[in-house]
């Protein structure tokens, strides 16, 4: 079985919120025999670097103490990573880049790094910024994370044309040799649901199908908890402007809610 994923890009500050992702990209680099690219953004200006060298400079020897130590961890690990520091003054904009000139399918990131002000937020400002203008799909993964091996569950939303989240779900449970479960949250479900079984069947034959009413993410949330999953596979709102609107919505707070790694299919 072919990976659904060729090109990966790990997006770190290698902190303790970054572990979960970390471990998540060693497992999936060296289950599928894949190469791991790796970026690291690091904070900073023209006028910053002016007004203090000094800190600049520590700023960046920090910076190349934790790619080394990165480095060897994932060397350690079987997977040989090629780890780029990028500076600039938006990490969003560095990752974005980064994945763009690696032509990467699957940037893999943390949820949400350290809280203050910010800490009522689902998940992190960064984070929401990357998935927003990423080229590619994103996974994101709490600090405890580990890789899949129960069950995939994947959201289904009736109204958005299109089976693309359920393919690539149903890919990752078939190289995985896990199960997958469909859930659509909606009043009226039956032909969204005969359509992503279909899809779905072409890959694996464990395949399971739910209905479920109420809130989207709640719906989404409750039916993984019941399976067992330990990934969730969502899709962005579309293309375009559109899909860059997304935060607020069902694949946001299925982000913030979730005990596992969830996948946004770009």
């Amino acid at each position: 079985m072919t990976s659904p994923f060729s090109r990966l890009l790990l997006a770190t500050e290698h902190t303790e919120f970054d572990r979960g992702a970390e471990a998540i990209a060693f497992a999936m680099a060296a289950r599928c025999q894949l190469p791991l690219a790796g970026v690291m953004p690091l904070v900073s200006n023209a006028e910053y670097e002016a007004a203090a060298p000094q800190l600049a400079a520590r700023a960046d020897a920090e910076a190349g103490a934790r790619a080394d130590a990165l480095e060897a961890e994932a060397n350690a690990r079987g997977v040989t990573l090629t780890l780029r520091v990028r500076r600039g003054a938006e990490p969003f904009e560095e990752i974005v880049a980064e994945a763009r000139e690696r032509a990467a399918d699957l940037i893999v990131a943390r949820r949400r790094g350290k809280r203050g002000f910010l800490a009522k937020l689902m998940f992190g400002e960064m984070v929401g910024k990357v998935v927003a203008h990423a080229p590619c799909s994103v996974l994101l993964c709490p600090r405890s994370a580990q890789m899949w091996q129960r069950r995939v569950l994947v959201g289904v939303d009736p109204q958005l044309p299109g089976t693309a989240p359920v393919e690539l779900a149903a890919r990752i449970a078939a190289e995985c040799g896990i199960g997958l479960q469909i859930v659509v949250v909606a009043d009226a479900a039956d032909a969204a649901l005969v359509q992503a079984r279909s899809c779905a069947g072409q890959w694996l034959d464990d395949v399971q199908t739910e209905a479920r009413r109420g809130r989207p993410h709640e719906g989404l949330i409750a039916a993984a908890a019941d399976c067992g999953a330990d990934l969730i596979v969502v899709g962005r709102h579309g293309p375009g402007l559109a899909g860059r609107a997304w935060i607020g919505g069902t694949a946001q707070k299925v982000v913030g809610l979730a005990s596992c790694p969830v996948l946004i299919q770009v």
